[in-house]
């Protein structure tokens, strides 16, 4: 527990690090093309240092429903505005299809009551946030790895792109759609799960409905909510920013372990 603590403050002073430098008019200084080089390969140190020493299939710790918190912060965006997103919402999702696409053999679209149908996981883990405070809920869901091999991958498939109705903010490259991406390693860990209930319930709209990620090893913004489309790519660099999530895009670390 003293390890997985010590990183998981490693990663939240890294990013108000960054964040700081940023506001005293540090930009320069942290969008040198020599400083993003030193620290992405700092990351992967990280990454490949840590799964060495937990191994790629350890799990998160796992609780009993009596540690449930009583409240469970809503991360990030608590209503798309969008107005795809608020005609799904006025259906009660009943339209929504997940989107499943790129390097695979097989597209396919799956609605909710089919996801519902296949065979779920659940799991009651510890959701930490970068900004500082965890909470304690239970997620149940599709493993990814399971509809995954379902579309099956094609041999150049490496990362696995989630695409979000949440347009959180314009800037850098003119969209603020939200988005996150793991590799294959993180996607067919049996802890990754496409989550669609939560406490006990259809997930509510601030936790992500009608569909989440949660992949349990790593930080709170990897978590992607609202899920629309699914896509598998080989390399990350033409997407969006080319960092691999919204806030990687923004100067956090894409490997957020914890």
């Amino acid at each position: 527990m003293t390890r997985l603590m010590t990183r998981r403050r490693f990663l939240i002073g890294s990013t108000l690090t960054a964040s700081a430098l940023g506001l005293s008019g540090c930009d320069a200084l942290v969008e040198n093309p020599k400083v993003q080089s030193v620290l992405k390969i700092a990351e992967g140190l990280t990454m490949k240092t840590q799964r060495l020493l937990i191994g790629d299939d350890t799990l998160a710790r796992e609780f009993s429903v009596a540690d449930i918190s009583p409240i469970f912060r809503a991360n990030g965006t608590s209503m798309p505005d969008s107005a795809q997103y608020q005609d799904l919402l006025g259906r009660q999702f009943q339209t929504w299809q997940l989107q499943v696409g790129g390097l695979v053999e097989r597209p396919a679209s799956f609605s909710l009551s089919a996801l519902k149908s296949m065979p779920s996981r659940t799991q009651v883990t510890r959701h930490d946030c970068v900004e500082g405070w965890s909470a304690i809920g239970q997620w149940r869901g599709v493993p990814l790895g399971a509809l995954l091999h379902q579309v099956g991958l094609k041999p150049e498939a490496r990362y696995i792109v989630f695409h979000c109705a949440d347009e959180y903010e314009k800037t850098l490259d003119g969209s603020g759609w939200y988005y996150e991406s793991i590799d294959l390693i993180d996607a067919f860990h049996p802890q990754t799960i496409l989550a669609y209930a939560m406490n006990g319930r259809d997930l509510e709209v601030p936790h992500g409905a009608p569909l989440r990620l949660r992949v349990e090893r790593q930080l709170g913004y990897k978590h992607a909510k609202y899920l629309m489309r699914i896509e598998v790519v080989a390399n990350l660099a033409s997407l969006y920013g080319g960092n691999g999530g919204f806030w990687e895009d923004r100067g956090y670390e894409w490997y957020a372990g914890i």
